[in-house]
Formats: structure tokens, sequence, C-alpha cells
């Protein structure tokens, strides 16, 4: 059995999301050579992978494929970060619209292996449309990361292993925080993790206040990756607004060795996602 700090941290930068705007931070970026600048700048400062969402100009949460491709290729051409495209896109798009991002051909691509109450809406992933994007995904040769909001979702894709609709390695992303998942708390990762097979890669993502307490939990209990970003915190510390990604990665890095634990480079973090 491996230590719990034996392995470096592959560190995700959730960009720009699609549920937060200037009036939640003004630094949030919006057009794909904002959303690209910012990813770089991550990169610069020790991100791993950059889970991606596109956007109009004005900020309005889009699932134009044309968008994905000039935010993809833009990060290629001047970092070499793992992109990671979102399949959930916003409450009020269609599985069409939020599996756009795959035409940019990212290195992974997120699928929700569930439905839950997001605040007072409802975002739905039946099961056939998760198993779609999967398919989908896999065809075009996109690796695949579970994105689990509650317990019944990390068991769906363990399921989804267990029945060879994921293949290898399960990439799993345990969401903390979002009203109508799992609350932010020791309680709730544990409850996560109970699951999990034990080669599962598996990364925490905590929106909100209880981010960075939740990351150290997960670094504490030898997480293997761990989110930080636009998407997910709006403050680098109380009444601050984060004044970039590259700041809350920075943030992030500094806690990891702080706790024992080093960032992955490259090359490590592909190993270990076990991606070609």
């Amino acid at each position: 059995m491996k230590a719990w700090d034996s392995d470096p941290v592959v560190l995700t930068v959730a960009v720009t999301g699609a549920d937060v705007f200037r009036e939640n931070n003004p630094n949030i970026p919006y057009t794909p050579e904002e959303i690209a600048d910012s990813a770089i700048g991550a990169a610069e400062a020790g991100a791993n992978i950059a889970h991606l969402h596109v956007r109009e100009d004005d900020g309005t949460p889009s699932g134009r494929p044309e968008l994905f491709v000039d935010v993809i290729d833009r990060i290629r051409e001047g970092s070499d970060l793992i992109t990671m495209v979102s399949t959930g896109g916003s409450n009020d798009m269609t599985i069409e619209e939020r599996t756009t991002g795959l035409e940019a051909s990212p290195d992974i691509s997120g699928v929700e292996s569930g439905s839950m109450n997001f605040g007072d809406e409802t975002f739905i992933t039946a099961p056939p449309a998760g198993r779609g994007i999967v398919k989908k995904a896999l065809d075009s040769g996109i690796a695949l990361e579970a994105e689990c909001f509650d317990v019944g979702h990390v068991i769906s894709a363990i399921k989804w292993v267990e029945d060879g609709i994921l293949p290898g390695l399960i990439r799993i992303n345990l969401v903390f925080g979002v009203p109508g998942g799992m609350d932010a708390s020791p309680e709730a990762l544990d409850a996560m993790l109970r699951p999990l097979p034990g080669d599962a890669f598996w990364t925490v993502t905590c929106i909100g206040r209880h981010h960075r307490r939740m990351m150290a939990l997960a670094l504490l209990k030898g997480a293997p990756g761990i989110r930080t970003g636009l998407e997910d915190v709006a403050y680098i510390s109380r009444g601050v607004h984060a004044p970039s990604n590259a700041a809350l990665v920075e943030a992030a890095c500094e806690l990891t060795r702080s706790l024992g634990r080093e960032v992955a480079d490259q090359p490590t973090a592909r190993e270990l996602l076990a991606l070609a």
C-alpha cells in the first residue's frame, strides 16, 4: 500500500465556469483570448489541467464549438496544459449543446454520472445521456473524468467501470459545496471516498467559502488531485477577490507543499492520469 504522500498532486484550474459572473468577481475571463491567457498564466503558476467552459463576449455561457476550438488552440500554442472540457455547460443547454467541446479534441472530457438539484433548479443528466457522452468521447479518443456531486453519482460512475462503459483507470472529480449536492465537510468527504476502488484517480473540488479547507483535507487524505480556479471560488482571502486564476493556483501550490506534498510536473501528471 502506497504512503498517502508518495505521489505528487495533479492540480486542475477551473478557469471560468458557467454560473459565476463579473458581479461575483470582476476578474473572471469571458472571451476566448481572456480564457486562454488566464489558463496559460495558471500553467505558469503550476497548474497541470485546464477545466474549460466557454462564453460569449458578454459572459453568457455558450456551447458554440468554434469557441472551444479557439480556446484550446490558444492554450496549446502557449502552454503544455492538459485540456479538459466540461459537458455540464449550463442548466438551459441541451445534451447536444453540452457536448460541443468534444469537437475541439481536448485531452479529457468531463461527464456527469447523475442528475441533481442545483440551487432552485434541477440539472438533468439521464443515464442514457451520460453513457452517450462517454461513447462520443471514447470514439474520438478523448479520456473521461466523472463529475460527482453526491454519493450516488460516485456509485453510478463505478458501475460504468464495472460494466465496461468506462474503460481502465477511473478519473473522478468529487464536488462539494454546491447547493443541492454534498456539503463541504470532513464527513461528506469520507462518504464520497467510501465507494472508490483503491486505484481510482480522484480530485476534490469545493465551491465557495470552504474551498481551502476541503483542499487541505483532501491533500492530507492522499488525494491524487485538487482543483481551484475562478469557477469555484471568488475570493483568495476573506473579503479579497482573487485577482486571477494564477493567484489561486499559486495559493493551492503553497498549500500543497505546506502539507508535505509536491505538485506534479506535466510528464508526471500525464502518467498519473494514464494519458498517452
